[in-house]
């Protein structure tokens, strides 16, 4: 079987690499993925594969039933929503949409679950179960649409034993994967601060409730939940990309919004985090007879990768493609909405490597110039696959 699956991914590597192109080209952003969506359910219903559509806005949910279905169920997850980003590429398959562009290789994904479910549908009838398909809206835009499409019951009808997603990696050549048990990525939670002063001169600032003098000290206050309220063993990281507020040099606001980030890897503390910031925020702001409003909506959970099914699933990757081409990744501070579904059922959430040689295509994701070695996509592919089929034993 392993031979086979090697022999089908090279095989239909140049279908899965003309999916990738047209993908790449015609990107959508979050919850506007339409014509993405569309062309993925044609191709579907192509190779004969039954699903549904619509599901929390654009979602897609198809099944691949084996011999004996209701024995168990795997299921498999790629996102398909681009980024507000004008790419920098010089390609034949460059985006189409300007300002919009797949730089987090949300193409990949998808197509590289395409690719699996044309040879795992071709496969059926020598495995038992039934995998689960999910192709999934909005993984860059709270509330996240895997939360969307839980509640939606993708989860349910049937209800998978464990879930598995890739990501592309540019710290990693192509042919090389990385998993990594246990806790793997933050909780994500997005801060919105409304501070409410007294305009006026600047000249005469005693007249006024000057809002961005306090909004300075509410940052600089702040980075105490971080450094004197969390437990250094915990990583936790605060920070706030975003001040608006003013017009001129000589009139001080009426008002200044802050918008910041926090990512926290425990999910008690998250919560506590939450309220400390809240406290602290609310105090400075009082001392300076300012109003304020802090809007904290809860964002994604921490990933965290089953650790009996990661260590069956890296032992596995090491028969498809080598010891020497399974690494051990690294805890990372960002966020993935994959999460939603690891809180439901047991999940794994690998990385497969998409530069060349560690010199080209080494651009990060969320960059204008991220571009990949479509050679990765065979070993997505062939991954997906074998996982599943060992998964369903």
């Amino acid at each position: 079987m392993i031979d086979q699956i090697r022999a089908k991914a090279e095989r239909y590597f140049p279908e899965v690499q003309a999916f990738r192109h047209h993908i790449h080209s015609h990107p959508e952003l979050s919850f506007q993925e339409v014509n993405t969506a569309a062309y993925i359910a044609k191709q579907l219903t192509d190779w004969g594969i039954p699903h549904q559509t619509g599901i929390a806005g654009t979602g897609i949910v198809a099944l691949i039933e084996g011999k004996n279905p209701g024995k168990k169920c795997i299921a498999l997850r790629a996102d398909m929503d681009a980024l507000p980003i004008h790419e920098a590429n010089d390609t034949t398959y460059r985006s189409q949409n300007d300002g919009v562009m797949h730089a987090c290789g949300h193409d990949v994904h998808s197509s590289c679950l395409l690719g699996t479910a044309k040879i795992l549908n071709e496969l059926k009838n020598e495995f038992e179960g039934t995998v689960k398909l999910i192709f999934q809206p909005g993984e860059e835009k709270h509330p996240g649409g895997a939360s969307l499409m839980i509640k939606a019951g993708v989860l349910e009808n049937p209800k998978p034993s464990a879930i598995f997603a890739l990501h592309v990696y540019p710290h990693l050549p192509s042919g090389v994967a990385g998993f990594r048990a246990g806790q793997y990525m933050a909780a994500t939670d997005e801060i919105y601060i409304t501070i409410e002063g007294k305009g006026g001169h600047a000249a005469l600032p005693h007249q006024a409730i000057d809002p961005i003098a306090t909004s300075a000290q509410v940052i600089t206050a702040l980075q105490q939940v971080v450094s004197r309220k969390s437990n250094p063993l915990m990583p936790c990281v605060l920070t706030f990309g975003k001040i608006s507020g003013g017009f001129t040099n000589n009139v001080i606001p009426d008002k200044v919004e802050l918008e910041g980030t926090l990512r926290t890897m425990n999910e008690k503390w998250r919560y506590e985090a939450h309220q400390w910031i809240k406290d602290i925020t609310e105090n400075v702001c009082n001392a300076y007879g300012a109003k304020v409003t802090v809007n904290i909506p809860p964002g994604y959970p921490s990933l965290f990768n089953d650790p009996a099914l990661t260590a069956e699933a890296e032992a596995w990757a090491k028969a498809y493609i080598g010891d020497e081409n399974v690494r051990t990744l690294d805890m990372r501070m960002a966020g993935e909405d994959f999460s939603f579904y690891t809180h439901h059922v047991p999940g794994c959430f690998f990385r497969i490597g998409t530069n060349k040689n560690n010199e080209l295509y080494t651009a990060p994701v969320h960059n204008a110039k991220f571009d990949i070695d479509e050679n990765a996509m065979k070993t997505g592919v062939g991954l997906f696959c074998w996982l599943t089929l060992n998964a369903l034993k």
